[in-house]
């Protein structure tokens, strides 16, 4: 059966909606909300999926299919990418910690603050956070004299 343009699979397999979108769409990166689920720093599954593709790139027929879609400069679209494994065990192509904290940043107006807020509490608590790395990514989204003050009351 035909799961999506281009992608067939077979009729009694579970669809993995996350790398179907991948294999539709190779330069998809998930990010914001999605990624936050991803490295557990949400407690909401997201109801729409939330990627992001090089600018250029036309969204229009991802977007009539019900998915969040963000563009960025083709120079800013390769950093933090990492590879994580869907709950169907296929990976796919997610932006890392530090990256999603400062494209929820960028995008605060799509956002519930309520959202970052956990997120960014969350963040605070984990072993594995690179505050170097964010810092460093703040200042490449233009987003550092924003995320300061949340990290000052954080840390």
């Amino acid at each position: 059966e035909q799961a999506a343009h281009g992608v067939y699979v077979s009729p009694d397999t579970w669809t993995d909606a996350m790398y179907l979108l991948h294999l539709r769409c190779g330069q998809a990166v998930f990010s914001h909300e999605t990624a936050l689920f991803f490295h557990d720093l949400t407690d909401r599954e997201p109801l729409k999926y939330t990627i992001t593709v090089r600018t250029g790139y036309n969204p229009s027929r991802l977007q009539e299919d019900g998915f969040q879609v963000y563009t960025v400069k083709k120079d800013l679209h390769e950093i933090g990418i990492i590879a994580m494994q869907t709950s169907f065990g296929h990976s796919v192509p997610v932006y890392d910690m530090e990256r999603t904290i400062c494209d929820l940043l960028r995008s605060r107006k799509n956002i519930e603050m309520q959202v970052f807020q956990d997120a960014l509490k969350q963040y605070a608590k984990r072993k594995d956070k690179n505050l170097r790395m964010l810092m460093k990514y703040a200042a490449m989204f233009h987003v550092e004299k924003i995320l300061r003050p949340y990290l000052e009351v954080l840390l």
